[in-house]
């Protein structure tokens, strides 16, 4: 056993550590005869753990994927149904930060892809946006001619320039880590990496490939994260 899969598998016994920490948290919280002094600090220590835990399954992930055990299970869904799963999955923490977090889809809307992939990188996305958004986290998804869009919002400060000026659609994933972080871990971007590798294991038979985009001020006057898959 080499060094890397020691690290996976210590990862993945942190990773149960954390979820047992995040059940308990969730005992706590919905139990209602604990009396708990501040509910919000208790919601936003089980916003960090879950952001921890969600860093750890993308490490585990981007480990498959260097060892060509990862592949995207695609399957037709329903838009609507979707983001109905995915904001049970983040209300709570964005009540406890005061965000509004909605969807804007039109419910004829579907799509192919891989559901469990696409869900764990929105949360991800979600509880980023969700440290800089001011009142509002927005899910929207429209088709275009070749691909299906999905955007994740806030009404936030934006990108950075820098990063919107070094993000091209021509940049390549394995670049990513270097490119943004350098020496930095707090700029390595681990979460955008993540996601643009999960968009490309999305591809047709004709050479499309997913891949992600970012904005600012599309429809909301922050940040916009877009995930375009064929």
């Amino acid at each position: 056993m080499d060094f890397s899969d020691i690290l996976a598998s210590s990862i993945h016994d942190i990773k149960n550590s954390l979820g047992s920490i995040l059940n308990t948290l969730d005992a706590l919280i919905n139990n209602p005869d604990n009396q708990l002094a501040d509910s919000q600090q208790v919601s936003l220590l089980q916003h960090e753990t879950q952001r921890a835990n969600s860093t750890l399954i993308q490490l585990l992930n981007l480990y498959k994927l260097g060892n060509a055990q990862l592949t995207a299970r695609v399957t037709k869904q329903h838009l609507g149904d979707f983001f109905e799963d995915v904001i049970a999955d983040n209300q709570a923490l964005c009540r406890a930060l005061a965000l509004d977090l909605t969807y804007v889809c039109d419910v004829q809307t579907t799509g192919y892809f891989d559901a469990d992939l696409i869900h764990g990188l929105l949360n991800s996305a979600i509880g980023n946006a969700g440290r800089y958004a001011r009142t509002t986290i927005q899910l929207s998804a429209a088709k275009t001619s070749e691909y299906l869009v999905i955007r994740l919002e806030d009404d936030g400060v934006g990108f950075p320039e820098s990063l919107l000026q070094w993000f091209t659609l021509e940049q390549h994933p394995e670049q990513f880590m270097v490119s943004t972080g350098g020496s930095d871990p707090a700029r390595t971007h681990l979460g955008l990496y993540f996601a643009a590798r999960v968009a490309e294991l999305h591809h047709t038979p004709d050479g499309r490939k997913g891949y992600i985009q970012l904005r600012n001020n599309y429809s909301l006057p922050g940040g916009c994260f877009e995930l375009w898959l064929p």
